[in-house]
């Protein structure tokens, strides 16, 4: 019997994943694996996982950590014998800019929602109408309905009004999807906060946590130790040394080709051809671990529930890191950085482009230094693309004005460097699990399986689940 082939159109986290999960896991391949190819049409494979030098360190230039309780990236860890440079967060808490001047978060938040009214009482930045509408949720809450979905922003501003909606809970929501909660879908997003909203009565009180929340779709959770690990060398060296296995397993690693086609074959033994501009390799199962659209324009033609995947939009966003003499800056007291709410004035023309600051050297003591700190910006969401007009230095200008107002003092900047990630995050807007659901049901049928960011979760260990799913799916299917 010839030996089943597998090909992965898609070499970030997703996608290498999957190929780990196809060559055995952590046991490793047996005569039963089957070949694994895995296409990947940029430079080098990982996405946006990916480190550089920067100030005589290695940092991030896409996520600088990872959910410890979401239990998908460390056992990936673990299973690559990494464990030892798992890094924890050495910090937590965070501000938050409000008319004006920087307020300390307050504890107890459930993913940027109060569960307590009494944790805003110290907030200089949040009016007393905004507290007073907290304080009415606990005992007069407002009547809702929300059915089988409805958007976080509807969910929040209905019960605990504009203010607090826009002005608290969205920074952060919407920062961790760079997206806007009145798009967002609470069932594919939130699903927690559905739950809460669905119960009636206060929404805060149905939001106290017995234990660990996360965004995304439902995951097991750990409920002890750190809240976010790194890793020694960057997150992004982890896809790194994921492929350096995946080498020595014999997984086919192509770099810098894109996929022109996927096509049905005539054979039985393998019903599916995908071709580069100058291979094809025949298959048995294919994986898509690639943005929704490029599956709807390879395969869309033979599905409509894979077409309509072409409908899924991402949000890009663009990350600004800044190296200064620690003389040269004046930080919060406390905490891992800075959360900028949508349409915040400043002192220039329009609104500010930062929607937060990471300050890194604290989040990471591998980054920390005596004399010079790193931190950086983000800016971007779903329908502000302000920075994709500017060239890095023109952009790298407007956010250090912005820094000047947001910090109590930013001075002279050593280095700096300008990120860009045109469609980093796909959006999740309702009707986003029936389409996503429907598309993996018509997929399987076809020996195709699908995997990434836009179909279980985002964030890494959502991903790096999502690929392994994947790929248990097409060995069910090819032992069938």
């Amino acid at each position: 019997m010839a030996r089943p082939s597998v090909v992965i159109v898609g070499g970030g986290i997703a996608g290498l994943s999957a190929a780990w999960e196809l060559t055995g896991g952590a046991n490793g391949p047996d005569e039963n694996s089957p070949r694994v190819e895995v296409i990947e049409a940029s430079d080098h494979l990982g996405g946006a996982l990916v480190t550089t030098s920067f100030a005589g360190r290695t940092i991030d230039l896409g996520a600088d950590g990872f959910l410890a309780r979401r239990p998908e990236a460390v056992t990936l860890v673990r299973e690559l014998g990494l464990e030892d440079q798992l890094e924890a967060i050495n910090a937590s808490g965070a501000s938050i800019w409000l008319n004006g001047a920087l307020d300390v978060l307050p504890e107890g938040l459930v993913l940027g929602f109060p569960a307590y009214s009494k944790t805003l009482k110290s907030m200089r930045g949040l009016s007393w109408r905004a507290k007073l509408a907290a304080r009415r949720d606990e005992w007069m809450p407002r009547r809702l309905s929300v059915g089988n979905d409805a958007t976080i922003g509807t969910i929040a501003r209905t019960k605990l009004g504009r203010e607090l909606t826009y002005q608290f809970i969205e920074p952060l929501i919407g920062g961790i999807q760079a997206g806007r909660i009145d798009d967002l879908s609470a069932r594919s997003v939130f699903p927690p906060l559905l739950d809460a909203a669905r119960k009636g009565g206060s929404l805060m009180k149905a939001m106290r946590p017995s234990g660990p929340v996360n965004p995304g779709p439902a995951a097991q959770t750990v409920t002890s130790g750190p809240a976010f690990y790194s890793l020694l060398g960057g997150v992004g060296s982890l896809p790194v040394e994921l492929a350096r296995h995946l080498h020595e397993r014999g997984v086919v690693l192509r770099t810098g080709v894109g996929v022109s086609a996927v096509r049905r074959t005539p054979s039985g033994i393998y019903p599916w051809e995908v071709d580069t501009p100058t291979t094809s390799t025949l298959a048995n199962a294919v994986i898509f671990a690639t943005p929704a659209p490029v599956v709807a324009k390879l395969v869309g033609d033979i599905d409509p529930n894979l077409e309509r995947l072409r409908a899924i939009p991402s949000a890009g966003a663009a990350m600004v890191s800044f190296n200064l003499a620690r003389s040269e800056i004046t930080l919060p007291e406390k905490g891992t950085g800075v959360l900028v709410p949508l349409g915040t004035h400043w002192s220039g023309e329009g609104t500010m482009m930062v929607t937060a600051v990471t300050f890194l050297d604290r989040k990471w003591p591998r980054l920390t230094r005596e004399h010079d700190v790193v931190l950086r910006a983000h800016v971007g969401r779903i329908d502000d693309d302000r920075w994709a007009a500017m060239s890095d230095d023109e952009l790298t200008s407007r956010v250090t004005s912005e820094l000047e107002q947001l910090l109590p003092r930013f001075g002279t900047v050593l280095e700096a460097k300008v990120q860009r990630w045109p469609a980093g995050l796909p959006q999740y807007y309702l009707g986003h699990d029936e389409m996503v659901a429907s598309a993996k049901a018509s997929a399987a049928t076809l020996r195709i399986a699908l995997a990434g960011s836009a179909y279980d979760g985002v964030g890494i260990p959502a991903s790096i689940g999502s690929g392994r799913r994947a790929a248990r799916e097409v060995l069910a299917q090819l032992r069938d």
